[in-house]
Formats: C-alpha cells, structure tokens, sequence
C-alpha cells in the first residue's frame, strides 16, 4: 500500500479518502506545522506529500523524497514550494485553484468595512470601559459608499472582490500584469497604471500572487502615494507589501489605516510594531476560512495526491511539463 506523509489534520472527509487509498502518517498538531528536519524524515519513505502553505517544501526536502511521486498543497499558492526542484525529479506539484475565490473575497470586504468604520478599535475601546456617551466625534471612519475602490490584480478573487463593489457604488480602479478588457467592461472597471491607482483610490486592496517582480511591490514610496485618508487591503501575499514601510507610514499618518490577513513572517511575533497600533485589523490568515471552502480545499488536495500515487493524473497540475 503507498504511503503517504500529511503535515496537519485537515477536513475528515478528505483524510477519509486518502485512507482508503494509503497509508497515512499525520503531523497531529493542528496548530503548529512539522519542523523543517520533521518534514524531511516524514517524506523519506513516502509516495505522497500532502503539504500546507506554511510548509517549506525546498531542495533538501524534495531530494530526501527518494519515492516521492506527488506533492500536493492544501492551498492555491506555492511559492513555499521548490517547484523547480520538484520538476526536475519529474514529480508533479499540485494546488487547489479557484476554490477559495469567493470565501477570500467576502473577507476581504470583511477588513474594507472593519478597516473604514474603525470597527475591531470601537470593541476594544468598548471593552475597556472607555465609552462614557454618545459623542458626535466618536470614532469617525471613512465613509464607503460612492468611494473610489483600487484593485491591485484583477485576477479571480480581485474580480469577485469588484463585484461585490457594485452594491457600494463605488468607482472602481483596476491594475494587473495582463489586461482582461472583457472582465473589465463587465465588472465596470477602469484599468489605470498602478502609479495612478494608488493616487486616486480611497481604499487599495491587493490581490496578486507572490513572485520575484511582486515582491515588495507596495513600499514606501508606492505608500507616499496615497491618500492620508486612504486604506490598505492586503488578503494576497504578506511579502507583496514592505511591512516595515507600511508600519511606518501608519505611524506617522501617511495613510489612514490598513486591513491586513497576511504578513512578512507568519505567525506574526508577539513583538510586531503592528500590534500596537490602533490604525490597523489585523487578521490571522483566515482568506478561506470557511467550513464549506476549506473541506472543499482539503478533497481537491487529497484528489490531487491519489492521483499521483496511483499513477493518475493530477486534476490541478502546477508543472504539467513533468507528464509530457
């Protein structure tokens, strides 16, 4: 029977199926991932790797894999992945494209409402007993409705994210490494440079994948360009953003505030700066955290790597080549 490694309990009905089909070794901690030299022991004598994006799935773990014949991440990114390394091995890497598309895009409006309307400050100012009366200064936010919306990557969730724009009626700005004049025209938006983007919008939301000529992509200068009274919306790659500049200008006012699911280092320390700011929602990478996105996640993942263990092909294949 082939044996498989999984680094985190997932959905039951996905384990289910594995378990029907090999023989599984589960890292059980369902909080914190397999330790780097963990990972490399638990792949040595598997067929299949069943990973998450907190994994780093590099060089040294591919090679200690001598059996390897899939990787499969329980995610839609892989840059925690050695694609390059995986391919020259000939072993196919495989993700969960399109699923989370509509969970990440609610909680993305999730932040753009709780970010305007100061929502997670008012609780804690509630909390701590500081409300004294109604007060017509109390905790003024921005104003959504008829805002100017910037959509950095109008790919699938940037898309679902502009739809759900329409019931604010805002104006929405769209930037992206391809055009797609036809999503464009149907969703109402307008493609702009991202210099102009930045410039114009009330609320920046990001939403593009991490790679070498995004990373860093939103930084101190790209910050200087925005409104004082504008927000930041980060639901896509923490590194996409410099978190050092973005604390900065929080700090002194450059922007308003920001909304942020993902960070530069994740877990984020106990001693972040960004902890202590009020001008800031913070969110524990909780994109698709929905009971019905995530089960559906953990059955394309497990599809993807019985596939590859019984000599199938992969439904969702990030290196196709390998199969040529």
């Amino acid at each position: 029977m082939p044996k498989v490694y999984v680094t985190r309990p997932i959905a039951e009905q996905a384990l289910d199926m594995i378990r029907r089909q090999a023989e599984v070794t589960l890292w059980s901690d369902p909080d914190r991932p397999p330790p780097h030299a963990e990972l490399v022991r638990g792949v040595r004598d598997a067929d299949g790797l069943l990973c998450l994006l907190t994994d780093q799935v590099d060089a040294e773990v591919i090679a200690a894999g001598e059996r390897l014949k899939v990787i499969s991440t329980h995610a839609v990114g892989y840059d925690n992945i050695d694609v390059a390394a995986a391919t020259a091995r000939g072993i196919p890497v495989c993700n969960t494209p399109g699923v989370l598309t509509e969970a990440t895009a609610d909680l993305t409006w999730a932040l753009i409402m709780a970010a305007a309307r100061r929502v997670t400050e008012a609780e804690r100012y509630l909390r701590a007993g500081k409300w004294k009366s109604w007060s017509p200064q109390l905790l003024l936010g921005l104003e959504v409705h008829r805002a100017t919306l910037g959509i950095v990557g109008l790919g699938r969730i940037g898309q679902a994210v502009a739809r759900r724009a329409r019931g604010f009626d805002l104006r929405v700005l769209c930037t992206s490494a391809s055009r797609k004049p036809e999503a464009e025209g149907e969703l109402g938006a307008e493609f702009v440079d991202l210099e102009t983007l930045l410039r114009e919008s009330d609320i920046v939301s990001v939403h593009v994948p991490l790679t070498e000529a995004t990373r860093g992509l939103i930084g101190a200068a790209e910050l200087a360009l925005m409104k004082p009274t504008a927000l930041l919306i980060n639901t896509a790659r923490g590194p996409v953003i410099d978190q050092a500049a973005l604390v900065q200008a929080l700090q002194q006012g450059v922007i308003a505030g920001a909304g942020l699911d993902v960070y530069e280092v994740e877990p984020l320390p106990a001693d972040d700066p960004l902890l202590a700011l009020d001008n800031v929602v913070l969110l524990p990478h909780l994109g698709s955290a929905t009971v019905a996105t995530r089960t559906r996640m953990a059955v394309m993942a497990a599809e993807n790597l019985i596939a590859g263990i019984t000599g199938e092909r992969p439904p969702y294949l990030v290196n196709p080549e390998v199969l040529a």
